[in-house]
């Protein structure tokens, strides 16, 4: 365990991005179903290499796979191990052995496959998956949407995504489906979902993994908040979601530049806006941060899916901008967040790295220096985080355990 102080500082400079764990977590499976593509760029965390971990344990035909703390690896996975026959063990640590899968527990026993479970992990699944209707809500997490999707293309028969109820956190859906594609395999639009023809086969290709506007969703607010900073490596075309992160500074009055594959944004004076998060659920730490400077009432909702993240991030994110002097209060499925003059305090990071990344951006402003519990959890996503906050003037010291 550790834990970091950080002292305010200004950021500034030019960043070169991670690549994206969202976009790595897609290619590391479509390239193991192709029998092993040439990927460009090789993204380092414990998530990405719990996936590449899984997908090794699947190739050797090994019983058990250990998908970390890594959501997406285990939603992604289950139904992939099922498409082809495998019989398994699903396992975890941290909140993941608590988080939901029932969608599957529904969906594959009336699909041809077995599910041994005991309402938290370990999951066993046993069988072959078979082709057909399978219908499910759409505000739910996307995860179980693009689980399906790899799955059902190896398929003897044509099958049908079928959503009953509004799609949210589309653009993962979107990447997923870009995804696919560019290693030979398609899933065509209905009014209600896709359909996936069957007997398709992944095919190898040459992928370059892109640069993660999720990360870059901190250093815009870092810089922002305090100084001159310019990343690069983004890909504006991007099927992810994320990079919405623009449009959303821009409405609290942000002044962000963009050229080409160059991002830069200048401190700002900055104030309240409203914002519906439902497609970009992972970028309300950072934008939560952000709003404890801006004047007047910051209204966020849509994120009702982040209370079964790594923590409550709802909860997180509310309990430590009180921490720090900012009223804010929690809603079902938001916060409201007034802003003001935050000062440095000791926070939980609370095993989750996008709380630790995101209350490490918003100590850079705050009145004295602040501390941060489980600065490790950045490993999940995010391992150079705070080398790159320092190599552009961020001052943080990481302690490991007391020392």
């Amino acid at each position: 365990m550790s834990r970091v102080i950080i002292t305010p500082s200004v950021l500034k400079g030019t960043l070169k991005l991670p690549l994206s764990k969202s976009d790595a977590h897609r290619a590391e499976i479509c390239s193991f179903l192709s029998g092993g593509a040439e990927l460009i760029g090789r993204a380092d965390s414990d998530d990405i290499n719990a996936t590449r971990s899984a997908l090794e344990a699947l190739r050797e035909n090994k019983e058990i796979i250990n998908c970390g703390e890594s959501g997406s690896t285990l939603r992604f996975l289950i139904p992939v191990a099922s498409a082809l026959g495998k019989t398994v063990t699903f396992t975890g640590r941290g909140r993941l052995p608590e988080r939901p899968i029932g969608e599957y527990l529904r969906l594959l026993p009336a699909h041809g496959v077995s599910c041994e479970y005991g309402g938290t992990l370990p999951l066993t699944v046993s069988g072959r998956l078979k082709s057909g209707v399978y219908e499910l809500r759409g505000d739910i997490s996307s995860q179980y949407i693009s689980g399906l999707l790899f799955a059902l293309p190896l398929l003897d028969g044509d099958s049908e995504i079928r959503l009953t109820s509004p799609l949210q956190s589309a653009p993962y859906v979107d990447m997923t489906l870009n995804t696919m594609e560019r290693f030979g395999v398609y899933a065509d639009k209905t009014p209600s979902g896709w359909l996936v023809k069957g007997n398709q086969s992944y095919k190898k290709c040459r992928y370059e993994i892109e640069g993660d506007w999720s990360q870059a969703a901190f250093f815009l607010v870092g810089g922002a908040l305090t100084g001159t900073l310019e990343l690069e490596g983004v890909n504006l075309n991007s099927a992810q979601g994320d990079k919405e992160i623009i449009n959303a500074l821009k409405r609290f009055g942000a002044d962000i530049e963009i050229n080409g594959g160059c991002v830069k944004i200048n401190k700002s004076l900055l104030h309240a806006s409203e914002l519906d998060v439902s497609d970009i659920p992972d970028t309300v730490p950072a934008l939560a941060a952000l709003a404890a400077y801006a004047e007047g009432k910051t209204v966020i909702t849509g994120a009702e899916r982040l209370r079964i993240k790594e923590s409550d991030r709802i909860n997180s994110v509310v309990t430590n901008l009180k921490k720090m002097g900012i009223n804010a209060e929690e809603t079902p499925d938001g916060m409201i967040i007034e802003g003001g003059t935050p000062r440095g305090a000791e926070l939980d990071g609370c095993n989750d790295h996008r709380i630790v990344m995101a209350f490490s951006v918003a100590a850079l402003a705050a009145e004295g220096e602040t501390v941060i519990t489980d600065a490790q959890s950045i490993n999940k996503s995010y391992p150079g985080f705070f080398r790159d906050f320092c190599a552009i003037g961020g001052k943080a010291n990481v302690i490991c355990n007391g020392k």
